[in-house]
């Protein structure tokens, strides 16, 4: 009787097994539930629907989902605790990848509010209350991505990098300018300080850069028509340089026995200190000095590619801002650089293969800071000597 009951158990679950196998082709049939980006993408509208390859999330963001929900991960607390009043204009609650998109989208493309409501399906207000929220939140939690190397390792890492770019010995960082282009109400006479030396009315970016293109310091805010010595001279990595609280890690023995600290590199318009080395000026340079600015020039490629990259993936600082609230605008400016490092850290190669221009600020032309500090000058004359003795007979 036993085995008897044994056939039967088996018999019952081969029978079980049978009919799950018959259901399974069934169920293949059935639809899937389409996930967020499928979701989305569908009530896209206006001319960004027509925009080739709509249905591939990375043609409208340019960054990956692997980025694009770590910055998501990032804001969400703060996202989601002031998200209760923002919906499309269906009444539909926006989720937390809506806003995170949206607000991506208008940081991105830089365009209107009106076309990025029209894309999405939902009012102006909605779009500009999202994206300023989204950029309150990145300045607190997504801050940790643009700093000061913390540790002796991580500079000289950078250190090696930038030897290995040109021969430049214990160079930490390329130093640029740039100018976000602004429209501002002509009545205003308070108006003409943010006219630079172009004619332009425009507000300023100094950035610091290491041999990856990631920024480790920035300042936005001064007028166009502030210099670009007295941006510098007038931002706090200066006064901290100044206090030995920067750039004081070791010092790099050349072969005749001067000792070059840590430094930065510019272009002509800033100073030349013991800590910021920048090119020699005027005609008829040595061969010496020729190829120290040769080197120079080469090595600092990095930092004006870093900007322009910026400005090609962040449009809303590339093109001519309309009007913008000059309190606001160093905020979104920073968040932009913010999201450049992140895009870097993340090591998100969707748009990898776009080249960087180097001409951030088409048009205009280099300053010529006349500050030359004796220190700084045997210095520079010591490392062009030392440099020149590198190259091969």
């Amino acid at each position: 009787m036993g085995s008897i009951r044994g056939i039967k158990k088996r018999k019952k679950a081969e029978s079980k097994d049978e009919h799950d196998a018959s259901q399974t082709p069934l169920q293949s049939l059935q639809p899937q539930p389409l996930d967020w980006w499928q979701q989305f993408s569908r009530r896209i509208s206006g001319p960004l629907s027509q925009t080739k390859n709509i249905e591939k999330f990375e043609s409208v963001f340019k960054i990956s989902r692997k980025t694009f929900d770590y910055i998501c991960s990032l804001v969400e607390e703060d996202m989601r605790a002031r998200s209760s009043n923002f919906m499309d204009i269906n009444g539909k609650h926006l989720c937390l990848k809506d806003q995170v998109a949206v607000a991506l989208r208008r940081l991105s493309s830089g365009e209107s509010l009106s076309t990025i409501g029209e894309s999405f399906g939902m009012n102006q207000s909605t779009v500009s209350q999202l994206t300023w929220r989204f950029v309150e939140s990145m300045e607190e939690r997504g801050l940790r991505h643009l700093t000061w190397p913390s540790t002796e390792q991580e500079m000289e890492e950078i250190k090696t990098k930038f030897e290995k770019m040109q021969g430049l010995p214990n160079c930490c960082g390329a130093i640029d300018i740039t100018h976000v282009l602004m429209t501002l109400p002509s009545m205003d006479s308070l108006n003409d300080v943010w006219l630079d030396r172009e004619k332009n009315c425009s507000m300023i970016l100094q950035a610091i850069v290491d041999p990856d293109m990631r920024f480790r310091d920035i300042i936005a805010g001064w007028p166009g028509s502030v210099s670009d010595d007295l941006v510098l001279r007038s931002s706090s990595f200066f006064k901290f340089t100044e206090e030995g609280k920067r750039l004081n890690g070791p010092k790099k023995t050349l072969p005749d026995g001067t000792e070059l600290a840590e430094y930065l590199i510019g272009d002509t318009g800033f100073p030349l200190l013991p800590w910021l080395l920048t090119p020699y000026k005027g005609k008829g340079l040595s061969p010496d000095q020729a190829e120290f600015n040769k080197r120079l020039s080469t090595t600092r490629i990095v930092a004006r590619k870093a900007l322009g990259r910026l400005k090609e993936m962040w449009k809303i600082i590339h093109g001519v801002m309309w009007k913008p609230d000059k309190h606001k605008l160093p905020r979104i400016i920073l968040v932009c650089c913010i999201l450049h490092n992140i895009i870097i850290d993340m090591e998100d190669n969707v748009h990898g293969d776009t080249p960087s221009s180097q001409h951030h600020d088409s048009g205009y032309r280099d300053q010529t800071c006349e500050f030359v500090d004796n220190t700084a000058s045997v210095l520079r004359e010591k490392l062009s000597l030392h440099l020149s003795s590198k190259l091969p007979a």
